[in-house]
């Protein structure tokens, strides 16, 4: 007889689907970025889409993106950057993202917050904080070979561009150009930022609370051959996936396929 579920016995701690950025279809990609508190306009209610970003605006964005305040404490000690003080509008967020290694200062200890980013250095950050693919070198050079002027990436770069164009985060410009040494504009990023929102939303992840002890009730499985649930931390955006078939033992693996639990 067919089964049609098949109950899976997880112990996570589930707070449900509220804590998603609610993505209402009718709203612009800049629209959709604002009303999630992600990037904002100006006083006069500009967005500026053509204005660039510099390292400072994409620290404070990739912090409120990837909620990455909440994996530190606000006891630590903070590093000295010789030009970044404590009274600096995005201190905290240069000193996250510093701590997380997402990005990186410069000789002498500066960080150089009023810099332009390049767009390679922006989707290359953005995908490191999203989490980068671990391609072998053939996967990167099958990933960037449509694009004729992917010679121009930076060679640290080549990885995370390659998990950018991958999940579709870069926006090309004319003749499916790349234009990795262009500077990164506020459109460009807001254009990431929507991809992400709503592939955060379509896939229904499901917030967590950070716990050792997780608890999920009321999974199933079809027996047609079983699904994946995508799950996040609100701690750490990097998604888990309970992977289910016909067996009454799922299994947890992490974004790349590595099984994370043997047996739950």
């Amino acid at each position: 007889m067919e089964r049609f579920f098949s109950a899976l016995s997880i112990t996570l701690m589930l707070m449900g689907l509220s804590a998603l950025t609610q993505i209402q279809p009718s709203r612009s990609p800049i629209d959709q970025v604002v009303n999630a508190g992600l990037m904002s306009r100006f006083p006069n209610g500009d967005f500026r889409a053509n204005e660039t970003i510099n390292r400072a605006e994409l620290a404070r964005i990739l912090v409120k993106t990837f909620h990455l305040d909440r994996r530190h404490s606000e006891y630590e000690t903070m590093m000295p950057i010789e030009d970044v003080p404590a009274s600096h509008w995005a201190y905290l967020d240069i000193q996250i993202v510093l701590r997380d290694r997402i990005m990186t200062g410069y000789g002498e200890g500066r960080f150089r917050p009023d810099q332009r980013i390049t767009r390679a250095e922006a989707f290359a950050i953005f995908a490191q904080a999203q989490g980068v693919y671990q391609f072998p070198e053939q996967t990167i050079r099958e990933v960037l070979a449509p694009y004729s002027d992917a010679a121009e990436i930076p060679d640290w770069a080549r990885k995370s561009m390659a998990t950018a164009l991958y999940e579709g985060y870069v926006n090309l410009k004319s003749n499916d150009q790349i234009a990795p040494l262009s500077p990164m504009t506020r459109g460009d990023m807001a254009y990431t930022l929507n991809l992400y929102l709503k592939r955060q939303n379509s896939s229904a992840v499901l917030s967590l609370p950070m716990t050792n002890q997780l608890r999920l009730h009321q999974i199933f499985s079809q027996n047609s051959g079983g699904f994946s649930i995508p799950l996040t931390s609100l701690s750490d955006p990097l998604p888990m996936l309970v992977a289910t078939t016909n067996s009454d033992h799922p299994k947890l693996f992490d974004r790349w396929g590595n099984q994370a639990l043997p047996h739950l």
